[in-house]
């Protein structure tokens, strides 16, 4: 399957920026699950070397950046899923590449180091298990830093796009429209059904779905660097992120698609699950594979 075909660049991985939505989203079939498992069966068929993903929910304190070095690293429990869909699941922590990145994130000036520690969290697995059911490839997990600056995290993608052109696949894992404090919780509290709608998500979460689908689709290159760090000043961006961790990956995903060179490849929504009424899983992919001719 291929994504989409913009450029006549051929030799840049895509990259695509998930919104990993609940934990039940690991354990409930969607429209996303299926999509994320078609990028998992492309990236394998085209040999990628390995991901490279930003999450929601690791991040450093003051100027650091870290980037998970743990050997064996164990998985955080999530709830509301029985942990035959997880629990077995063998991590692939890919320590060369990860040092490698710290390692150009230091030359750009970034207080970059690793963390041999952590062990990791449903925002990036989930997605990894849903990609590849049959086996992680190896993975490199780059922290966010607490400060949430959009220019940060922008950054922190443009330092590692260029292994784009090695065959890596970057990922950014966090959430379109993502306010716990603002979802309905009682289809899920007792139904178990984390894609109830009773009602219809609210006006202030289809305006901020909207606005970023429209930012990422018809902005390339650095434009789309700006446009989705301009998000964060929308009048609805408070009312869909109470915090700003679940946008990083976001600002991730501009850095490692948003420069010159990319002019012309423009992101694109393929799949899109809404849950617990308020929250909005879109997921979106930028440029594709591009097969050698024969």
């Amino acid at each position: 399957m291929a994504l989409m075909k913009t450029n006549s660049n051929t030799a840049l991985t895509p990259v695509h920026w998930f919104s990993h939505g609940s934990t039940m989203m690991l354990g409930e079939e969607s429209e996303s699950a299926t999509y994320w498992k078609k990028c998992g069966d492309e990236a394998l068929a085209n040999g990628i070397k390995g991901v490279i993903i930003m999450g929601a929910h690791w991040a450093s304190v003051n100027d650091k950046i870290h980037v998970a070095t743990n050997p064996h690293p164990a998985k955080s429990p999530v709830a509301y899923v029985h942990p035959s869909k997880y629990a077995d699941y063998q991590l692939n922590p890919d320590l060369p590449t990860a040092n490698r990145c710290i390692e150009l994130l230091r030359q750009e000036g970034f207080d970059a180091e690793g963390d041999a520690q952590f062990d990791w969290i449903h925002d990036t697995y989930l997605v990894l298990i849903r990609m590849f059911p049959h086996g992680c490839p190896p993975t490199t997990i780059v922290g966010m830093n607490a400060r949430y600056d959009p220019h940060y995290h922008v950054k922190v993608g443009a330092t590692l796009r260029p292994l784009r052109k090695e065959g890596y696949l970057l990922i950014g894992s966090g959430g379109a429209v993502h306010n716990l404090y603002r979802n309905k919780w009682e289809p899920m509290l007792r139904y178990r059904d984390n894609f109830a709608q009773e009602s219809p998500p609210e006006a202030w979460a289809l305006e901020f779905r909207q606005a970023v689908e429209d930012n990422v689709t018809q902005n390339a290159g650095p434009r789309l660097r700006r446009a989705i760090a301009r998000l964060m000043k929308h009048p609805q961006y408070r009312d869909a992120h109470a915090t700003d961790d679940h946008f990083m990956s976001g600002l991730f995903v501009a850095g490692a698609v948003g420069d010159k060179e990319d002019e012309g490849t423009y992101g694109k929504l393929y799949a899109e699950t809404w849950e617990l009424t308020n929250m909005c899983n879109s997921q979106f992919s930028f440029g594709s594979f591009v097969k050698s001719a024969a």
